[in-house]
Order: structure tokens, then sequence, then C-alpha cells
């Protein structure tokens, strides 16, 4: 695990090393102290020496300095070191995230990848910044306080050594205790950052059904659990504390004990004995700071695990051996398609079945069928999104596995049936279509998608800025910026996921309209939910448990497939029924 990540500190090695280089001398100079202080009380003191007292004076004034320098320099490393290994950290998880397959996205939820990009890449960066401080300044101001201390009184120096075996049980006791509830902590973690992210995203139905105080009592269940688990998990560290100043207080205290019978059978003297306690107090502080890096290192290892998860989950969908980088024309066949979702779950369940077809390039599709009929589920196959599980897909008369993926998707546009709108201007909005388009370019899309229109009744026009997701435009006309950013790729495929579901049927009929008369050589495949969306399209495919069901005009579905049938005359006889109203 630490090899995998260790891999991210990248141009942050030197800080990295130098932190450790620089915590050694600062503890060089703090164990020098001490020393200092004791031939000062012995030999200075003793003889009323003040020449020597002035000139160990000197030394210990350097020391001190030079220790307080070193100890500056070492944080100053650490803080640049860990900081910067957490920030590559992010950013590596980012971007391997950006290249999941839906496959792979569907693994994680949203709010565990946050918790993950968030909390658990902050309980890492205090770990390693306390590895390489505390956990190299520990055993070394052990080791040097120790030789010190054999080095003054070998006999006393024993009881240090004497605390350190019941002290490592008691540490490998809480260790083994503690972490399995951190690791439950941060699962639930990831259950918290759904339930504020739910409630976010949807305050406003929250607020139209009156369902606060439901909202509330779903949040304090799971804060609840939350810090349930923590108080269990932290009780068990709490020990931690205690052990330890029970270990100081009673060496100090033996050592005081045995130290003053030696005074006074003039074994050692009192500089001495003022030197081993210092030392005392470097020694066993030295292993309490080594607990409290224990404990972190517990809570950062459960972290540590979920985010190697990210790091090393490996695309589904990759591209072969010299991949195909230009697509012919826009012509689509499925052949023999098996589809199934890849999450363990209703093994026998094909979400797509026998799927077989031919689509000739320019020619509109449309796609009708009901809830869980996996009409999404076919138009995802097509750029890619998900990979066939038996079967192939053609595109332009090669199988779309063999085409680059970037090459591939560039030419087929795909706007999804959850329409998402960033933070920023509408401009830039629809640029996600291409970055390098013209406003000319801009306005020609947005007409075909008869989003011109209300966008040149803003006040700052194609400059207006968009808040996260779109919520201060309507639903249709978020459809309508999302088909508009879907044309400026000028794709050979164009697919619209029950994309014009918000906008009235005239609005519908013009933009249909639109691109018959602007992109007659773009296929374009259309879900639906309403029959004039895809009415007039060359075919319809009706798609049922995700079986093809039917395939035809409007007119030959009307004679030959039921289900078609039944949906047109009851949408039909709902228009007619309205129209009496009015």
């Amino acid at each position: 695990m630490i090899k995998k990540l260790a891999k991210y500190v990248k141009q942050y090695k030197k800080a990295s090393i130098l932190t450790p280089f620089f915590v050694i001398l600062e503890v060089i100079m703090e164990v020098v102290i001490p020393y200092l202080m004791a031939k000062i009380i012995d030999i200075g003191i003793e003889n009323s020496d003040l020449n020597y007292i002035i000139k160990m004076g000197i030394f210990l004034v350097i020391s001190a300095i030079l220790s307080l320098v070193f100890g500056m320099l070492s944080g100053r490393y650490a803080a640049k070191a860990s900081s910067g290994f957490a920030k590559n950290l992010r950013q590596g998880m980012f971007y391997n995230i950006q290249n999941y397959s839906f496959t792979n996205i569907d693994k994680f939820s949203t709010s565990s990848l946050v918790t993950r990009l968030t909390t658990d890449v902050t309980n890492v960066q205090m770990a390693f910044q306390m590895i390489i401080r505390i956990l190299v300044r520990a055993p070394i101001m052990l080791i040097f306080a120790l030789t010190m201390s054999f080095s003054i009184n070998a006999n006393l120096a024993w009881i240090f050594l004497a605390t350190m075996p019941p002290l490592a049980i008691v540490l490998y006791i809480i260790i083994k205790k503690a972490h399995p509830n951190f690791e439950k902590v941060f699962k639930k973690y990831d259950s918290l950052n759904r339930v504020v992210g739910e409630n976010l995203n949807a305050i406003r139905v929250a607020k139209a059904y009156n369902r606060e105080e439901h909202e509330q009592e779903k949040f304090k269940n799971v804060n609840d659990e939350v810090y349930n688990y923590f108080v269990k998990a932290e009780k068990i560290v709490a020990f931690n504390g205690p052990a330890m100043q029970l270990a100081i207080y009673a060496s100090v205290l033996l050592l005081s004990w045995l130290g003053a019978k030696n005074i006074i059978a003039g074994n050692m003297q009192t500089g001495q004995l003022s030197s081993l306690i210092t030392y005392a107090w470097q020694i066993l502080s030295s292993l309490m700071m080594l607990s409290f890096v224990f404990v972190m290192v517990i809570i950062a290892q459960s972290s540590a695990e979920r985010i190697i998860e990210v790091l090393e989950e490996k695309s589904t969908i990759t591209n072969k051996e010299n991949p195909v980088k230009v697509v012919k024309d826009g012509s689509i066949s499925f052949e023999n398609v098996y589809f199934k979702f890849d999450d363990g779950k209703n093994e026998d369940e094909l979400p797509l079945e026998n799927i077989n077809i031919d689509i000739k390039s320019g020619e509109t599709i449309g796609i009708i069928g009901g809830t869980g009929s996996s009409k999404s589920t076919f138009v995802n196959l097509i750029p890619r999104l998900y990979d066939v599980t038996s079967g192939s897909i053609k595109v332009g008369g090669i199988d779309v596995r063999d085409y680059d993926i970037e090459s591939l998707r560039n030419e087929v546009a795909v706007v999804l049936q959850k329409n998402v709108l960033f933070s920023g201007t509408i401009s830039e909005n629809l640029r996600w279509g291409n970055k390098n388009a013209t406003d000319e370019e801009l306005v020609r899309v947005c007409k075909l998608a008869q989003a011109d229109s209300f966008i040149q009744e803003f006040p700052d026009k194609y400059e207006t800025v968009l808040d996260q997701g779109g919520t201060n435009v309507s639903g249709g006309q978020k459809q309508r910026i999302c088909i508009a950013r879907a044309l400026l790729k000028k794709p050979k495929i164009l697919v619209l996921d029950d994309s014009t579901s918000a906008v009235d049927t005239k609005t519908d009929a013009l933009i249909r309209k639109a691109f018959r008369e602007e992109i007659p050589n773009t296929t374009k495949i259309i879900i639906a939910q309403r029959i004039s969306s895809v009415e007039d399209a060359d075919r319809i495919i009706v798609l049922e448990d995700g079986k093809i069901n039917g395939i035809g005009t409007s007119e030959e579905l009307l004679k030959t497939n039921e289900i078609y049938r039944e949906v047109y005359e009851s949408q039909k006889k709902g228009e007619e029924d309205e129209a009496i109203k009015q």
C-alpha cells in the first residue's frame, strides 16, 4: 500500500527528503542541550568556574537556536511535501475517474468518490506529514537519548527499556481494536455525503412537499451513526494517552528515587541526574509521539485503502492497438447484441437481448417503449459508454471496439436523459461541444435547437451566467441548450435520449423540422415518450423488456404492432380530450 501511494510524491521528493534531514539535525541539538546543562551544573557551578559556565552557556544558546531553526525548516518542508502529496493524490484520482467507463462509475457512488477525494485524502496527508517528521524524529530521539542515558548511568537507563514492551503491547491492542471501527466510519461518511448532496440538489422538492422534517430526521440518523462509530473508535484510542502518561510518570518517579540514592552514595552527580530526567522526558515523549503517529496511521490506513481502490480501478473500456481513428459515416448495425450490467446482480436478467437492426447513414430512427425497456441502454452502447456482452455494434461498417474511443465519441453526440449544465456562461456551456466554435456557430446551432429566441431575451444574451446544474433556466430551456451543445460537435450520429420531454409540442416539431432541413446527412436517433416526437421518423423501433417488439414506419406499426397502436391511440385520445376542454 505504501509503495502504491509513494509514487504520487513525485516532484515533492526533495521536500520529503529534506524534512527528515532537518528533523535529525534538530534532534541532535535537542539531545546535546541536556548534556551541556549537566556540564554547567557538575563542573561550572560545582567549581564556581564562571568562564566555564559562560563558555558552555554560549554553546547551549547556539544549540537552542540551531534546534529552533532546524525545527522551522523541517516543519516548512513537511507542510510543502504533504500538501503536494495530497494535491497529486487528488489529481491522480480525478484524472483516473475521467477515464472510467459507465461500468466503472456504477461501482462507486458519487458521495463515496467525494469523500475519497476530500476527507480520505486529508487523512492520508496528515499521516504522511507525521510519518516524514514525527515518525523520523521519535525513533532518532529515542536512540540518541538512550545512548546518552547509558553513557551517563547504564543501571538507571534500563528503566526506560523496561517500560517499552508493555507500551508496545497496549499499542498493538489499540490498533487491532480501533481499525475496524474507523473503516466503518468512512463508509458512513459516504452515506452522510449522499444525504447532504441529495438534500441540496433537491431542496426545492423538499420544500414543495413540506418534507423538511423528514430530511432533518434522515440527516440526524446518518449523522448519529457517524458519531457513534467515531466515539466507539476514539474510546479505544483514548487508552493510549493514559498508558503513555502512566509510563512516563512512573519512570520519572523511579528514576528520581534511585537517582537520589546514587547521589547520596556518591555514585553520580546532581547534573547527571538532571540530564537523565530530561532524557527520560525525551525518551518517553518520543514513545508518546510514536503512539500518536500510529493512531493517525490507523485512521489513514482505511482512507488509503479507499484511495487506492479509485487509483487502481482500470477502465473496462480501452483502445485496441492501432485503433481506427476515422468514422466513415453514420451508419449503425446491431448484430445479435446481448448486454447485461457487470454488477453481480440479477445474473439471469439481460437488459438487451438479441438486438438486430441496420440503420442507414442520415436516417432518422425513433425509439419508444415503456419504462425499463432499456431504451437508454440501447443508445449508450453506440458510443461505447458500455460494451456489449456478446454480439457486435458497427458504426460506419467497423466494430465500435476497433475505433479509437475519442474519435468515435467525437462523431457520436448524445444528449442524455438527465440534462447537465455547468456553472459558467451559456457560451461556455455550448463550447463543450466545440471549444473553438465561433459566435456565429453558437447562434446557428441554437437556432436549430430553438434556443436562440429565449437566449436573446436575457440581458447578457450568450454571456448569461448559469448556476450549477442550470437551475436558473427552465427544464425546456436547459434541454434546448444541451441539444445545441451536441449539434456544435457536428456529429455523424446524433442521439436524443428523451431530450425534448420538457418542451412544448410546437417547439419539438420545429426542432425536428430543423434537423431534417439543416442536418439531413446526420443519423438521428430519437428516444421519446410522445408519439408526435417520433411519428415522422423514417423508422420507429418499439422496445419491450430489452427486446425489439416491432420496427417500421408509424403507419406500418399502427397496423402491425399492438404496443405502438395502444400508445398512439391513448395519446391521440388525450389530445382530443384536451382540445375539447379548451
